[in-house]
């Protein structure tokens, strides 16, 4: 079992410095552990360590969790989203950073009608790459995705997300949080984001948020870094 308490620390100083280096506050920044195949013992420890935000990929295995847990944390769904899965998704998650069609989009806006919800924080994942193994709308989609959720009642719009390529070299990433960056610029001009925000960058991993914060993140995803080596899900115990 990884020391969580140190890891987090180690992660929350890469983050001070990262955002020393650009010029902005680290407390503007939220730190979202991915702890998805992680059992609950664990994600109680960095809890008590001091995490407030958790990012799940599947519904399910987040549902298990969060039964437990509850409103202890903030939860954030990133992985990506199945129609058949909303339901469950808006009425468990805080926010869904996985919004990546105006079908889903429509279908969250209805869901949170139905039960009731008068709220629901979203963002646009943006495939940045064009890689068939991730997921999001595409770049010259993306601004009419945003319009249309920014029309809905129920949905807020809160930001951009995005999940680019991997490389060895963090900073080969580097344009393409550049891109997201000014996409988020190009929309908050127009009035896209909830209540007339800036909006939020969620972009950057354990490999590259210190890059992804130096050029804007506002909201970086990590994992390994926090927890160490992810669990195989056929050897994970939720609780």
């Amino acid at each position: 079992m990884p020391d969580i308490r140190m890891r987090l620390e180690q992660v929350q100083e890469r983050i001070q410095s990262a955002a020393a280096r650009s010029g902005r506050a680290a407390d503007k920044i939220t730190l979202i552990a991915v702890s998805k195949t992680h059992p609950v013992s664990v994600l109680l420890e960095a809890i008590e360590a001091g995490v407030t935000d958790f990012g799940e990929n599947r519904v399910q295995e987040a549902e298990e969790k969060i039964g437990v847990i509850g409103s202890g944390a903030r939860w954030h769904l990133i992985g990506h989203l199945q129609s058949n899965k909303a339901r469950r998704a808006a009425a468990i998650f805080d926010c869904i950073e996985t919004v990546d069609s105006i079908d889903i989009a429509a279908r969250l806006e209805r869901i949170c009608r139905e039960i009731d919800r008068p709220n629901l924080d979203v963002f646009v994942q943006v495939d940045l790459a064009g890689e068939v193994t991730k997921s999001g709308v595409e770049p010259e989609k993306a601004a009419a995705l945003a319009e249309y959720i920014s029309r809905q009642e129920r949905l807020k719009l809160k930001g951009l997300m995005a999940i680019p390529p991997f490389f060895e070299d963090p900073q080969l990433v580097r344009p393409y949080f550049r891109r997201l960056r000014q996409m988020r610029d190009e929309f908050a001009e127009k009035g896209l984001f909830s209540g007339g925000a800036t909006g939020e960058l969620s972009m950057g991993m354990s490999h590259d948020f210190e890059v992804a914060i130096e050029e804007g993140a506002t909201i970086v995803r990590v994992g390994t870094a926090i927890f160490g080596d992810r669990i195989h899900p056929a050897d994970a115990q939720l609780t």
